[in-house]
């Protein structure tokens, strides 16, 4: 059994996946809450799903990018889980969880997450035989920013608020993903990251990192 750990944002997950079968899965917005909410939930889902710590053979976390302090709390529950109870644990990049729910198509896609002061983190992705690929490095963008810069048709998915959705379905070619196309699917982690462990692709517990974006212009208060 592993339990994988999302709470890059204000949308946190969490999810059970034991290779075969999605055990349980639960999303939700948090009000920055995730230091007094993301312990009970777990314990929460372990419940409904009749599954105790000790069913665990690994960990999975998202690592960002996202909030400083969402990812923080939610990479110290994954270490200190790993920690107690001898687990492996698997970090994945956020935005690599967000695409991994878009069907392949030509366009480029673009995965954008709340990065907080009215700004927007974006990872572009390229299709490619094996599944979408980064292409190039994550970045900080304000809207305007990011609507300046689309130069041609693009699929974009992500955390898009109405204001958002409304000025980049403005954009001639650009196609927006739905809301429902655009949560981050816990089980989706989880699913990925069975596969690195299987293979044994973990990472380790001490040294892993939240990915961190930074920007050269100053934030507005």
């Amino acid at each position: 059994m592993l339990l994988a750990i999302d709470s890059s944002t204000q949308m946190v997950g969490l999810a059970l996946y034991d290779g075969a079968q999605v055990i349980g899965e639960t999303v939700w917005r948090s009000q920055n809450h995730h230091t007094v909410e993301l312990a009970p939930a777990i314990r929460d889902l372990f419940s409904r799903c009749g599954v105790t710590a000790a069913d665990l053979r690994a960990l999975a976390v998202a690592l960002g990018p996202g909030s400083f302090t969402s990812l923080r709390i939610g990479l110290a529950v994954a270490k200190g889980m790993a920690l107690a109870l001898h687990l492996p644990v698997v970090g994945l990049p956020t935005l690599d969880v967000l695409v991994a729910a878009q069907p392949l198509c030509d366009l480029p896609l673009a995965a954008v997450l709340q990065a907080g002061r009215s700004r927007l983190a974006v990872g572009w992705y390229r299709s490619t035989a094996g599944g979408w690929q980064a292409d190039g490095q994550a970045t900080v963008l304000t809207l305007e920013k990011l609507f300046n810069g689309l130069t041609g048709p693009a699929l974009i998915c992500g955390e898009l608020g109405a204001l958002e959705r409304q000025t980049l379905a403005r954009h001639k070619g650009v196609v927006l993903a739905s809301p429902a196309q655009s949560v981050r699917r816990p089980a989706l982690l989880a699913e990925l990251a069975w596969q690195r462990w299987r293979a044994g692709q973990v990472n380790d517990g001490v040294t892993l990192a939240p990915i961190y974006l930074s920007t050269a212009d100053a934030i507005p208060e």
